[in-house]
């Protein structure tokens, strides 16, 4: 597109501005944080196309603004930030980029199940604040890992991942997803369940579902009092897949043992919150696919998605694919 003038809500990783420079005239908010909302309408007006984060919100306001928009192209796998039915009404593509993110969160999933589960917070705690005394045959025990009973909800890509993970433990594992994945099954050695049998048969229960309507506050009072009182919860999904106040009376009271969040409701989450003073809790701030080299690939694989959209071409990682169908 002759012309173009593309707004990039954030600094990018990685070779991105040149990457966009390529085609069209780029302004980027220049300060470390998330782009105001007010300023965010007043730029949109003038873009073709839009690159934006997950801590952007393009709803129909911003669509109304954005009269020329040809192309939005989102540095994340999810989009529950976008009204995608809203940007597929108008005929614009929206770019996401699956597939370079799976091993590196897939990575901080284990890492938080094996750090709730063996209860490395409490322990560091110890460390850190003198408690650290003579040894105690029983401080601190924890639950085992390798030979336990791994659930994973969600068998997409970073589940299956998990599963790779899993077996090197010599877990046993199950899985529960809207249909049976029989391929996965035979190649990954995992058993189907329903949702509430893989909750009351695993030792500890992984998050990774996608996250929409059907999916929203999936972990509620009745699933986590299903699991097993010594049971650990890993979310490494979006934040509201688990119902946060029901966790945090489970994890109070003694219903599951432990639980591992990269993910929160609300997030971030505010430090005085119920949840974040739970010893048996272990939050880090939505990190799952922070490694350089995965940021970096991700960055530039949405600027090739929005490079394709205004040369015209079909993005090659498009979130609303039946955009090109209607056209």
């Amino acid at each position: 597109m002759t012309g173009a003038h593309v707004v990039v809500t954030r600094q990018p990783p990685g070779a991105v501005v040149e990457m966009l420079g390529a085609v069209a005239a780029v302004w980027v908010f220049p300060e470390n944080r998330a782009i105001p909302r007010a300023e965010l309408l007043a730029r949109a007006r003038e873009a073709d196309g839009l690159y934006c984060m997950l801590t952007d919100r393009i709803d129909t306001e911003l669509l109304d603004a954005a009269g020329r928009l040809e192309a939005i192209s989102q540095m994340a796998v999810g989009v529950d930030n976008i009204d995608l039915a809203a940007c597929t009404a108008r005929g614009i593509p929206v770019g996401y980029t699956p597939e370079v993110l799976t091993e590196t969160t897939a990575d901080t999933a284990f890492g938080l199940l094996i750090t709730a589960a063996r209860r490395f917070r409490e322990g560091l705690e110890d460390v850190v604040e003198g408690r650290w005394g003579e040894w105690d045959p029983m401080a601190l025990v924890g639950q085992d890992i390798a030979g336990s009973t791994l659930g994973i909800v969600g068998l997409g890509r970073i589940g299956q991942a998990i599963a790779r993970r899993g077996a090197g433990f010599g877990m046993r594992m199950l899985y529960t997803k809207r249909s049976r994945d029989r391929r996965a099954e035979e190649t990954l050695g995992v058993e189907y369940r329903t949702l509430p049998d893989l909750l009351a048969e695993a030792d500890h229960v992984v998050v990774v579902t996608s996250f929409h309507a059907g999916t929203h506050h999936l972990i509620d009072r009745d699933a986590l009092a299903a699991m097993k009182p010594t049971a650990t919860l890993v979310n490494a999904a979006r934040g509201p897949v688990v119902d946060t106040d029901a966790l945090v009376e489970a994890l109070a009271g003694g219903t599951i043992a432990a639980a591992g969040l990269d993910v929160t409701d609300p997030e971030p989450i505010p430090a005085d919150h119920p949840l974040v003073a739970l010893p048996n809790c272990f939050i880090v701030p939505h990190i799952g696919s922070a490694t350089v080299r995965t940021r970096v690939q991700m960055a530039e694989r949405a600027a090739s998605n929005l490079v394709a959209a205004l040369e015209g071409r079909r993005m090659p990682y498009c979130a609303n694919r039946e955009v090109y169908e209607a056209r």
